[in-house]
């Protein structure tokens, strides 16, 4: 029983350090103790996860509290905080994302279109410039009608998710080809309230980001580091397994160990008490009385799944780790993640490979939508790389799918775009400002960034927090962004609202 005493002692010092926390709040603040996971969100004592409330140990042996308990139990126990589920896309090496696949402009927005010039470094011939052949908005944002990023997500999705789908693109340089860009705005999405029944957040990779660009400093705390989730293993390991000492890993299977002890009489009632009720306690051993097991967390067990990745695409490893995320996070198993997908270097690569790669984040986007839709859920996807690339425009060739292309020539960071989608079962999300929020920031005429359009144009850690941003006012919760966040560089309230996209989607 060593093991067990030693994670109670663990658990002890956690819970001695949040109230340590709770009361130099309540006297720097001079409120009361906070008794709700959103005065505890609100008043920055916790960052959206670890801090939640549970009955008392003889409610669950006997069906009624400790009169003496000064534990408030949280009402609201919607899987996922009840906040919308976010799966950030990281491509590492440098895609493609302006032009070729998202249509971007001058000052006026994606359709004050570039010269021709500028739009051949960015991958498209005379023959198709989107002034010549349009523009497709059957997701609302504007891409190019040859994309093969939009025929990726056209093929995962069916017309009534397209049409309650709306994006926006974000010029902003990132540095070439590295993880060192502090791209990544996981933990600050987790510190806005995104959580999940058995992970804070995850990541495909095992990394402070859970994917290959960092995440800003400003922003990391070290509870809030994501689990690996790369596959149904993994998923279903966030519910229950085992470990190396013996004790199971696992929310529901290691409460229940703290159940068997006490009841076994290994344990003391105290002891077990410190574990599962005092307020403030790690969430890894949590919800004990949840219904789920491990087998509900499991990918391919999934029928929506099944149908959206069929054909045994859910062999393919890199669709199992993009399935093992949508299972996790638009669940509400794990309040957010990314999924990483390295070899995105495209320079001197044939046209029809690159394209290929393309039309795979397609087909992980429009299948992360299509499960959302679902299921009934809002999401909202980010999608980002570490810079970019242009063309040779000496080089025209097919791209595969019968539609000539300029080959990619050479890593230009000059070149860079992100991307904000968002899904609402409730209709289309409106923009805030109409096709102003479609695109945050502009290109000039020569296809370069403006790096002066927007305060993330040339900061990626100010883009960081500009999705952050969005990620609250997608909640009407924009003003917890200077609480959330910080001291952000963005700024907060009048600064920062022309940069948020969308109205409210819950």
């Amino acid at each position: 029983m060593s093991s067990y005493k030693s994670r109670f002692r663990s658990q002890a010092r956690r819970h001695e350090q949040v109230e340590q926390r709770i009361a130099e709040n309540c006297k720097a603040s001079g409120h009361g103790r906070p008794k709700s996971r959103r005065e505890f969100l609100a008043r920055g004592i916790i960052a959206g996860t670890s801090t939640v409330f549970l009955p008392s140990i003889a409610t669950l042996l006997s069906q009624y509290a400790y009169a003496d308990s000064d534990c408030v139990i949280d009402n609201n126990p919607l899987l996922g905080a009840g906040k919308i589920p976010f799966i950030g896309i990281d491509q590492g090496g440098g895609a493609n994302i302006a032009g070729s696949n998202i249509i971007v402009g001058g000052p006026g927005g994606q359709e004050d279109f570039l010269s021709a010039a500028g739009y051949a470094k960015l991958g498209l011939p005379q023959a198709i410039l989107p002034q010549t052949v349009g523009v497709d908005r059957t997701f609302g944002l504007a891409m190019h009608p040859n994309s093969a990023l939009l025929r990726g997500m056209l093929d995962k999705t069916s017309a009534a998710t397209r049409a309650n789908t709306n994006g926006c693109v974000i010029p902003a340089r990132s540095e070439n080809d590295t993880g060192n860009n502090q791209h990544n705005p996981i933990y600050g999405i987790s510190r806005a309230g995104a959580n999940g029944e058995f992970a804070v957040s995850i990541g495909t990779r095992n990394s402070t980001s859970g994917g290959r660009s960092d995440a800003p400093s400003t922003m990391i705390q070290a509870e809030l580091r994501p689990t690996r989730v790369r596959n149904r293993n993994d998923a279903m390991g966030l519910a229950g397994g085992g470990n190396d000492d013996g004790f199971p890993d696992g929310r529901v299977a290691a409460a229940s160990a703290v159940l068997t002890a006490l009841k076994l009489g290994q344990i003391t009632e105290g002891e077990a008490t410190k574990e599962l009720v005092q307020c403030g306690f790690d969430k890894t051993t949590a919800t004990f009385n949840t219904p789920i097991s491990a087998s509900d967390l499991d990918p391919e067990a999934d029928a929506d799944l099944q149908a959206i990745f069929p054909n045994g695409e859910l062999n393919n490893g890199d669709f199992v780790k993009a399935a093992a995320t949508m299972k996790v996070v638009v669940n509400g198993y794990g309040g957010a993640g990314t999924i990483e997908y390295g070899g995105r270097d495209y320079h001197q690569n044939p046209r029809p490979e690159t394209d290929g790669k393309d039309f795979f984040i397609g087909q992980v986007i429009g299948g992360s939508l299509e499960y959302a839709a679902r299921l009934g859920k809002p999401l909202m996807i980010y999608g980002f790389s570490d810079g970019a690339v242009s063309a040779d425009t000496n080089n025209p060739e097919d791209d595969g799918n019968g539609v000539t292309k300029f080959r990619w020539r050479s890593d230009n960071s000059q070149t860079a775009a992100s991307f904000i989608l968002a899904y609402s079962p409730g209709g289309r999300p409106n923009l805030r400002n109409g096709a102003a929020s479609q695109q945050l920031g502009f290109y000039r005429a020569d296809g370069n960034i403006e790096t002066a359009s927007s305060p993330f144009a040339n900061s990626v850690t100010t883009l960081a927090e500009m999705v952050v941003l969005n990620y609250l006012a997608l909640h009407g919760e924009q003003a917890l962004f200077g609480m959330v966040l910080d001291n952000p560089g963005l700024g907060t309230g009048a600064a920062a609202d022309p940069y948020i996209a969308f109205d409210p989607i819950v």
